[in-house]
């Protein structure tokens, strides 16, 4: 290429940075079975560029206070686990990435707007279900995928019976999960309970294929009742904290008093208990 023929750059950007990542398309290049779900090849994640272009006029793809996905972790984390060649694949890749590279652990409960963000689970390697669903949505966002964060209010038949005296009763009010947007539709997906839990607890675990809503069995392993979805609070742009809290106090006062012991306590060692025959 002649020197009169070069097109002109941007003031202060790189040759290497003007060039634009080619799209996956078409199928993956293959398909690897892992237990009884498909690993796809890997696909880089859409261009930041694109993220913060289209955010500009889609809210469910916008970083906010607690779903933050401008953090360079989540960032990280959603290039390290983004796979497929569409949006349905790349959805269904960063749903068990979260679902299992975190364990759940529903004692580290801090309702601190630090302890809240998407970013917290990332660095402390766990977290309940409402920073697990915001952590999904983020890594979503951060992908180019379109997700939001859902609540209703729960009745646990699992529970452990600290949790049980804690809360007083085993209803659990703000039950989180994510809602992705694949292929113009809005899906319903839970990546609460890692896969670990899941075999000790003796639950079936919840997959997401991207076509359909998954959320929790009402039934586990052994026919036991196990989760019923008791009230719909709908979505959010941003995880409702203010209102979330406000329903904490008023109806988990002694939770809120025995926070730190709860923090201190050891969830999987009572989970074991309670699976004790008796």
């Amino acid at each position: 290429m002649s020197r009169s023929s070069r097109q002109p750059r941007a003031r202060g950007t790189s040759a290497s940075s003007t060039t634009r990542a080619k799209p996956c398309r078409g199928k993956p290049r293959a398909v690897k079975e892992i237990g009884n779900r498909p690993r796809f090849s890997t696909c880089s994640p859409v261009s930041p560029l694109y993220w913060m272009s289209t955010a500009m006029t889609n809210p469910y793809l916008s970083p906010t206070a607690l779903i933050d996905s401008d953090h360079p972790e989540v960032i990280a984390f959603a290039r390290a686990h983004c796979r497929g060649s569409d949006v349905r694949e790349r959805a269904v890749s960063l749903y068990y990435a979260v679902r299992d590279s975190f364990r759940y652990d529903p004692y580290r409960i801090d309702l601190s707007e630090t302890g809240m963000k998407a970013s917290s689970v990332i660095a402390s390697g766990a977290g309940w279900c409402v920073p697990k669903a915001t952590l999904l949505a983020a890594v979503c966002r951060a992908a180019g995928i379109p997700a939001r964060p859902g609540y209703a209010d729960v009745r646990n038949h699992l529970s452990t019976e600290r949790m049980r005296e804690t809360f007083g009763e085993d209803l659990y009010r703000w039950h989180g999960y994510t809602e992705i947007l694949v292929d113009g539709s809005w899906y319903k997906a839970t990546p609460a309970f890692n896969l670990a839990l899941c075999e000790r607890f003796g639950l079936l675990p919840l997959e997401f294929d991207g076509r359909s809503d998954s959320i929790y069995h009402p039934f586990d392993r052994s026919g036991n009742q196990h989760m019923e979805y008791v009230h719909q609070r709908g979505h959010y742009p941003d995880v409702p904290l203010s209102l979330m809290a406000e329903d904490f106090r008023t109806h988990y006062p002694v939770w809120l008093e025995q926070a730190e012991q709860l923090r201190a306590a050891d969830f999987l060692a009572d989970v074991e208990r309670e699976n004790q025959p008796a």
